[in-house]
This record gives structure tokens, C-alpha cells and sequence, in this order.
């Protein structure tokens, strides 16, 4: 009875406790849902500006960079419904809610990154083996345009960019977004004063390997996030030999630490510890973790005797 009785009294403290901690962990998505309406609206215009202004000037670097946005706002889109998603109130189906669909967004969203990424580097090649001349002056102006748009956006989701994966990847996506658009700016006048209509390709290619590195980032994450690794910022050691040295513990087995959302963690674990336990240590337990590891959803299954627990071995999942 004492693993049935210890693991819901706990249960029960954690959910309490979770109302009480959010300040470190629901802030930041809490207060991004004007910076996403804001982002998108912004950048949905600016969309329809480059393609009405790329087609007058005949550039094919305006259009692409158009193209380029408008998959920023399809991010923007994602991310934002995740960050809804994530906040539904869990069913008798979806007992966590729908936290994961923000892993999932984020998954889509380094996915639109990299296919970005092969396209602006397909279209740069095409434009080495053909130049085109193009009304620069226009270029330069609509991308300076860009600078200010995609830079104003990306402070927009700065603050959030270490809580949240979805938020990292609104800021990445805006903030390489400003970078091709000072790339566009650069070419356009360098072309202006040499007349040399290979410079813009060749910066498009530098620029694509900017945001390969990113979204490179933002997806590795997201794989091991929806593979429930254990979160980068998170070191299973260190929460190990936490648990491991608190009082009348005497071992700790079948611990696992995962990502519930891109920015809540959940932990269960199973501490044996022979003088039995109580509500005061369970409640110990959980506010350290939370406090120290920024774990706010843990479950723990407290045993008086290891060895006759099935999931004691390090092989058994």
C-alpha cells in the first residue's frame, strides 16, 4: 500500500505546486500572443509589398525573399497555434492537454527553415548561371523596408527566446529574416556601384548558410524534445545525485526527465527510502526540483524495499 498511497499524495501536491510556480516557467509563453498578432500582421504586408514591388522592378531577389517571408509567417502561424493548443485544458482523452502539439510546431517549423533554406540556395545557383539586371534602387529600399520589419519583430519574441523552443524559433526565424534583408541591401548597392551582377547571388548563398545553422539548431531540439530526451538545459546527473542525497534515500531508480511542452519539464522517479515517507518530504522533494532544476511536474513512487520493484534494474524502461 505504501507505493500506492505515497505516489498520489504527491501527485495531488504537484499539481497544487504548479499553480503557485508558474511564475519560472508560464511567462513566457503567457504574454506572446500580441507579439504573434502583431509579427504576423506585419509581416503578411510587408509579403504583399515585396511581390507587388519585386515584380515592378523585375527582381527575382525581391520575389524570393518574398517567398522567404511568407514562410515566416506560415511559422508564425504554426508557433502561435501551438502556444494556443498548449494551453487547452487536458480531457479524459488528452490527459496533458495538448502541451506537445508546441513540439510538434516547433518540429514544422525547423522543417520550414531548412526547405527555406534549399530554396533560396536553388534560386542563388540559377541566378550565378544567369544574372539579371534589375532596378537596384527599388531593391535597396523594399529590403531596408525588410530590416526594420523583421528586426522590430524578432525584439518582439528576444525576451522569451530562452524559455520556450517555439519562441526561439519566431526569434530565429525573424532575426535571419532581418539578415537576408541587410544581405538583399548590400548586394543591391554593391551592385549599383559595379555593375557586377554575380554579388547578389553570392551573398544569397552566404546568407543561406546562416539560416541552415539555425534551423539546423532548432531541429535537432525538436527531435529529442519529441523523442522525450531530456531537455538541453536539464543534466540527469545532477538531479540524480539530488535525489539520490536526500535524507533516508537510500537509491533511486527508473528516473526519467522529459519535455511535456517546448517549456515545461515532467519527472518520475522512484526513491527507495526504508523509513517510509510523508506529505511534508514529498512536498520537500517537489520544491526542490522545481526550484533548483525548473522541474515543475514530478511524480515520484516512494518504496521501502528496491528489490522487489520491477523497474529497479538500469536495462528496464
Amino acid at each position: 500500500m505504501v507505493h500506492s498511497h505515497n505516489h498520489s499524495h504527491d501527485h495531488g501536491h504537484d499539481h497544487s505546486h504548479d499553480g503557485h510556480g508558474h511564475h519560472s516557467h508560464g511567462h513566457a509563453p503567457a504574454n506572446f500572443g500580441a507579439a504573434f498578432a502583431i509579427g504576423v500582421t506585419l509581416n503578411s504586408l510587408f509579403v504583399v509589398a515585396e511581390l507587388v514591388f519585386g515584380h515592378a522592378a523585375q527582381s527575382l531577389a525581391l520575389i524570393s525573399d518574398a517567398i522567404h517571408n511568407l514562410s515566416d509567417v506560415m511559422a508564425l502561424l504554426l508557433a502561435w497555434g501551438a502556444l494556443w493548443l498548449s494551453r487547452r485544458q487536458p480531457t479524459d482523452r488528452h490527459t496533458y492537454g495538448y502541451r506537445r502539439a508546441s513540439i510538434l510546431a516547433a518540429l514544422a517549423n525547423a522543417a520550414l527553415l531548412l526547405i527555406v533554406v534549399g530554396g533560396i540556395g536553388l534560386e542563388a545557383i540559377d541566378r550565378l548561371r544567369a544574372p539579371e539586371p534589375v532596378a537596384s534602387f527599388t531593391v535597396m529600399w523594399v529590403a531596408a523596408l525588410g530590416i526594420v520589419i523583421n528586426g522590430a519583430t524578432a525584439l518582439l519574441f528576444m525576451r522569451g527566446r530562452h524559455d520556450d523552443l517555439n519562441i526561439r524559433g519566431a526569434y530565429l526565424h525573424m532575426a535571419a529574416d532581418a539578415g537576408v534583408s541587410f544581405g538583399v541591401v548590400v548586394a543591391a548597392g554593391l551592385v549599383m556601384l559595379t555593375g557586377w551582377l554575380w554579388i547578389d547571388p553570392v551573398v544569397s548563398l552566404g546568407i543561406a548558410a546562416v539560416v541552415l545553422v539555425s534551423g539546423w539548431d532548432l531541429a535537432r531540439d525538436s527531435v529529442n524534445l519529441a523523442l522525450d530526451a531530456v531537455p538541453r538545459d536539464v543534466a540527469l546527473h545532477d538531479v540524480r545525485d539530488y535525489l539520490t542525497g536526500l535524507e533516508g534515500v537510500s537509491e533511486v531508480h527508473d528516473l526519467h526527465i522529459w519535455a511535456m511542452s517546448t517549456n515545461e519539464t515532467a519527472l518520475t522517479a522512484h526513491l527507495v527510502r526504508p523509513g517510509g515517507s510523508n506529505d511534508a518530504f514529498l512536498q520537500r522533494v517537489c520544491e526542490g526540483l522545481s526550484q533548483r532544476f525548473n522541474i515543475h511536474h514530478a511524480t515520484l513512487q516512494v518504496e521501502a524495499d528496491g528489490g522487489v520493484c520491477k523497474l529497479a534494474p538500469a536495462d528496464v524502461v
